[in-house]
């Protein structure tokens, strides 16, 4: 039988929080977590607002605009941990600026005692802000800024909350690596294309159906390479 390809499972994520220490008791108030599956979007959502127990930094209030009252009545971290860990495990968490999310996630965990001991012991970590800063040294590389070079919509964008930035995250991700960055790059340098942007196909549309030679149609393949081979002294696609 032929061998299958495992299946690529990674979780897009961002959180908002109180504040921006967790060692000065600021918590977690918002997590927000989307699918890919093969660099697939699906239709798979992770999405919790926590109550913290605390006051919102009046900061913090003006980034995410959620307020005090809006979380009193939320569940704490330790009533959804477990279904937060379940749908993360084993997969590849890819996180702008990761290890603020991920110092969060494991602070929430320490306070808890939880047997998992830290995000990393329950996923991989990808930090896409550590890629871009490589991939475009001396760039600006915030969300907003790597949405405004790939052409990503984020107009919707008025303020940040966790799901939405991991759904804009998803396709800054998806974009940056697959190298599609220098055919955009060339476009706003030449200054006269209109500016690109990212179509979004459905996640739930039937995949490409794959049509394989029959062993006539190798044969005459195969006798194009060897007169290739013959006038060019070499051909490329009959090297080992």
């Amino acid at each position: 039988m032929p061998k299958t390809s495992k299946s690529i499972r990674q979780v897009v994520l961002d959180t908002e929080t109180t504040g921006i220490n967790p060692k000065e008791g600021h918590k977690i108030i918002e997590i927000g977590c989307v699918e890919l599956i093969n660099r697939r979007l699906t239709q798979n959502r992770f999405h919790v607002y926590l109550n913290p127990d605390r006051e919102i930094d009046a900061g913090a209030i003006e980034v995410h605009g959620i307020t005090n009252e809006f979380l009193q009545d939320k569940p704490r971290f330790a009533a959804v941990v477990d279904d937060f860990l379940a749908f993360t495990k084993g997969a590849e968490l890819i996180i702008h600026n990761a290890p603020f999310d991920v110092g969060f996630l494991n602070h929430e965990l320490s306070l808890l005692g939880h047997q998992t001991g830290s995000v990393e012991s329950n996923s991989t970590v990808f930090d896409t802000l550590a890629y871009a800063r490589k991939k475009h040294p001396g760039a600006r590389n915030s969300l907003d800024a790597l949405c405004k070079r790939y052409g990503i919509d984020n107009s919707h964008r008025d303020l940040h909350g966790a799901l939405l930035d991991a759904e804009i995250l998803a396709d800054v991700y998806l974009i940056m690596t697959g190298g599609q960055a220098s055919l955009l790059e060339e476009s706003d340098n030449a200054g006269g294309g209109e500016q690109q942007t990212i179509v979004r196909l459905s996640a739930d549309r039937p995949r490409l159906k794959v049509i394989s030679c029959d062993e006539e149609e190798l044969a005459a393949h195969q006798q194009r390479l060897d007169k290739i081979a013959k006038v060019a002294g070499g051909c490329l696609w009959l090297q080992d």
